[in-house]
């Protein structure tokens, strides 16, 4: 299946449905009087949350939406149907953008959580609504108030635990390849990984989700190269593994490491307070000095954030590396843990004070 970020959608909540006007006419009634029922609303435009869907290619084949409109009003008070939703279901992470793409409509980041994107137009009132006491035989009705409609754009950015930052050819596919069950093209070329990735890495009783993200270059945030497509799956991610190829010199490590430090900073300054666990990887071609000196240069430019050395193919240090992340992360669990109870008790407080 196609990887999909990105869709623009039109959508259209449905018209209301008119009223009916209407009078009874039964034998042995000699006043009968209006029965006009109202007409029904229509349908809402809702966007669901689901599972297992880990890409918005569904939206490139079909890109209209439109809810149904709401039946007439009949005689005898009877009130017209309820037009038909329009639901649109989408991966878990799906931001919901106005068509000027910097509205945040809505952000669905839980299973099962939905969202009336338009509402559907009331119906219109059937001249039984009418009657008075001096209006005894109205023959007024009202049609169906009409839906909403528009543009919006679906970005997806997904949920992960961990994310894989570095420069092209840091080794962040192999990395993945052999920690999780994902297959991630590997190529010695740059920009081998054009989607994103994501695979789930076991440490010892516990389990976090990686994802490998497009290598960033300088200026990525300003649309360079691949990565700034994918910048925004960053976001998600509560801890950052960055990988930074150590064939190279000392001061191109150091080099490296800053230059996503910048792009992820120039992007949104919060990505650069994430936690951050740094491996230098390709230690496996590296005599045990030069790995030491590319180490040292790397944890003087890191202000205190932990660096490994590591081979991703031989799997040298990578257990070292998954503990620091899975540490990292679990820490990160417990604070949104912490953060959801403390909103709750406050919800609940201002409940009860109200």
């Amino acid at each position: 299946m196609r990887f999909l970020d990105e869709a623009k959608v039109f959508v259209q909540s449905g018209h209301g449905g008119p009223g009916c006007t209407s009078f009874r006419r039964e034998k042995f009634i000699e006043f009968g009087g209006p029965n006009g029922g109202d007409g029904g609303r229509g349908g809402d435009v809702v966007v669901e949350a689901v599972d297992g869907l880990n890409t918005l290619i569904d939206f490139r084949y079909r890109q209209h939406f439109k809810a149904g409109r709401g039946g007439h009003g009949m005689g005898r008070d009877r009130t017209g149907a309820r037009g038909r939703d329009a639901v649109l279901r989408v991966p878990v992470g799906t931001q919901v953008l106005d068509e000027d793409r910097k509205t945040v409509l809505a952000d669905l980041t839980r299973v099962g959580e939905r969202v009336v994107l338009l509402a559907g137009g009331d119906g219109g009132f059937g001249n039984s609504h009418f009657k008075t006491s001096t209006n005894r035989a109205p023959r007024r009705s009202d049609p169906g108030w009409p839906g909403a409609e528009g543009w919006v754009w679906l970005r997806l950015k997904l949920i992960a635990d961990a994310g894989l930052v570095g420069l092209p050819n840091a080794g962040k596919s192999t990395f993945l390849g052999a920690t999780s069950r994902a297959r991630p093209k590997v190529a010695d070329y740059p920009f081998t990984t054009l989607t994103p990735h994501l695979g789930v890495v076991g440490v010892h009783d516990t389990s976090f989700v990686l994802a490998d993200l497009p290598g960033l270059i300088e200026g990525a945030h300003e649309g360079h190269g691949l990565g700034h497509r994918f910048l925004g799956h960053v976001e998600r991610t509560r801890v950052l593994l960055h990988l930074i190829d150590g064939t190279v010199t000392p001061d191109e490590v150091v080099a490296a490491y800053r230059t996503v430090r910048t792009e992820l900073a120039a992007y949104d300054p919060h990505l650069a307070d994430k936690p951050e666990v740094i491996g230098v990887n390709k230690a496996d071609a590296l005599d045990q000095p030069a790995l030491a000196a590319r180490l040292a240069a790397v944890a003087a430019a890191a202000a205190g954030r932990p660096v490994f050395g590591l081979s991703a193919a031989t799997g040298a240090g990578v257990a070292a590396v998954l503990a620091a992340l899975s540490e990292r992360v679990e820490a990160a669990r417990v604070d949104v843990a912490a953060a959801e109870a403390a909103a709750r008790a406050r919800t609940w407080a201002d409940g009860h004070a109200a």
